[in-house]
């Protein structure tokens, strides 16, 4: 990893993470995003394997919030049909971002 700019790899997967949730309340409030602007987040976010490793070098904290959030808008259907595999493949990398953070001592509790 480039460690000349650490302050700038943290606060861009600060607005990458930003960007989900923006995207996710305007879609709870106003309830106009596809289903295909959210594949393409997890897909080009959460599971790209180059994104993977920049989180988890940068934040990942980050990684585990985007995942959550994308989970969250499947679970209120606000994600109205995920595809399977998709969504089968962002829980696994939640479960394996909590275990990073948990083995970091950055638990959550």
């Amino acid at each position: 990893m480039d460690r000349r700019h650490p302050e700038a790899r943290l606060q861009g997967a600060l607005e990458l993470t930003a960007t989900v949730d923006y995207l996710f309340g305007y879609d709870a409030t106003a309830q106009v995003v596809d289903d295909w602007v959210y594949e393409q987040l997890a897909q080009s976010y959460a599971l790209d394997p180059s994104m993977q490793q920049f989180f988890a070098d940068s934040n990942p904290w980050a990684l585990n919030a985007i995942t959550d959030r994308l989970l969250e808008a499947a679970q209120r259907q606000l994600w109205a049909e995920p595809d399977p595999d998709t969504l089968a493949a962002l829980k696994q990398l939640h479960l394996d971002s909590e275990a990073l953070l948990e083995a970091r001592g950055e638990n959550k509790a």
